[in-house]
């Protein structure tokens, strides 16, 4: 009997990815319509006190004028509860101070006219002079305050829980639009790169006047592009899908370096189906091209490496160039993108539910493992 059928409604929050239906962020099946809550709560309340008001009236005395006593002072109590949503609502609206002051003062005025109504109504019942006693109104006032606070605190409290739970939804649905942001940022960071990089080598081939080659590498080019394009940057791919995107960008750099890039893909059928985030190998082999495969004139070979283990996926990144140099630091790319953007985008799509390991490898040349969770359903939206 407790919240408003005025009070502030809670609009769903907004789907995080465009396409999917809006829903809240928390379920409250109760409260989702807020007028039948508000009736539904006025009803149990005030039937609840009449079943107790007769109970304890009855233990004493067994009249029918009693129930009928009883049942008058709910019918009031009911109505006047009513009007008191109705100015709570509207005070909500004003300035806290002016609210707050008002709240009180139609308390008492509720609290003095309920007792009065009750006190004309008892004793129009069931005493044989009736009127409003004195004793009798001070013994009504007691009561009537001890019923219409009660009701205020509820009411008050309920549209409070309300109000935190709006602001809780419309929160979270900043973090997901904001955590969004940021991954879609990460994600963009990769294709300037790329494009930069091959466009310059198509840029040498035309100058050569190697055509056939410039034409199949712009090809490449665009089958490469289609895909990043047609993909939503917040996207997960399936590990099938993310591995037949590196063989498309590995086509592409090995137009440029021929047989000094050896790409090797070790790929277990078990973990095809797991999904993770597009393109979070590509900066890794890109990592690798550079520091690997251009210092050294017989190149490097690149391995990818993906098994399932329990419910994990192991997805390695390794090569056989000269490794970490004392002199040279190796983690990123030449734009600030590479191994931090990929910390960044596990630590958005994961948390702290995943291992990004960083290593030398025992037989020469350089490592990457990262062990995130085996997933098949979809976490963001469906490439």
């Amino acid at each position: 009997m407790a919240t408003s059928a005025t009070s502030v409604s809670a609009a769903p929050a907004p789907s995080a990815y465009a396409g999917t239906p809006e829903r809240p962020l928390f379920v409250r099946p109760f409260f989702e319509n807020k007028a039948s809550a508000f009736w539904k709560l006025q009803a149990a309340g005030w039937t609840g006190y009449l079943v107790l008001r007769s109970v304890s009236s009855l233990s004493s005395n067994t009249s029918l004028q009693v129930i009928v006593s009883v049942l008058i002072e709910s019918i009031i109590g009911y109505c006047i509860t009513l009007l008191l949503s109705t100015l709570y609502g509207y005070y909500r609206q004003l300035p806290r101070v002016t609210g707050i002051l008002l709240s009180i003062f139609t308390l008492a005025a509720a609290t003095f006219l309920y007792a009065t109504l009750y006190a004309f109504s008892f004793s129009l019942i069931r005493l044989a002079a009736p009127g409003v006693d004195l004793s009798l109104l001070l013994a009504a006032l007691f009561l009537s305050f001890t019923v219409l606070a009660g009701w205020s605190a509820l009411y008050f409290g309920i549209n409070f829980y309300l109000i935190l739970e709006d602001q809780i939804d419309q929160m979270e649905h900043l973090e997901n639009q904001a955590s969004s942001a940021q991954l879609a940022m990460l994600r963009y960071q990769l294709n300037p790169h790329f494009l930069f990089n091959t466009l310059n080598s198509i840029s040498t081939l035309v100058l050569l006047k190697q055509t056939e080659r410039a034409n199949a590498m712009l090809s490449r080019l665009s089958s490469f592009l289609r895909y990043t394009l047609a993909n939503e940057p917040t996207a997960h791919v399936t590990v099938a899908q993310e591995v037949e995107t590196l063989k498309l960008y590995l086509d592409i750099e090995k137009m440029r370096f021929e047989d000094r890039l050896r790409p090797k893909f070790d790929i277990d059928p078990a973990s095809e189906k797991a999904r993770l985030p597009s393109l979070l190998l590509q900066p890794l082999v890109e990592n690798a091209i550079k520091y690997a495969v251009t210092p050294q004139e017989d190149g490097a070979e690149i391995c990818v490496a993906i098994r399932l283990v329990g419910d994990r996926v192991l997805l390695g990144v390794s090569d056989t160039g000269p490794g970490l140099m004392p002199t040279k630091s190796r983690p990123s790319l030449s734009t600030g993108v590479g191994i931090a953007n990929i910390r960044e985008r596990l630590a958005q799509a994961y948390g702290p539910d995943h291992r990004f390991d960083v290593r030398a490898m025992p037989t020469g040349g350089f490592g990457v493992e990262i062990e995130i969770p085996y997933q098949l359903e979809v976490p963001n939206r469906e490439v």
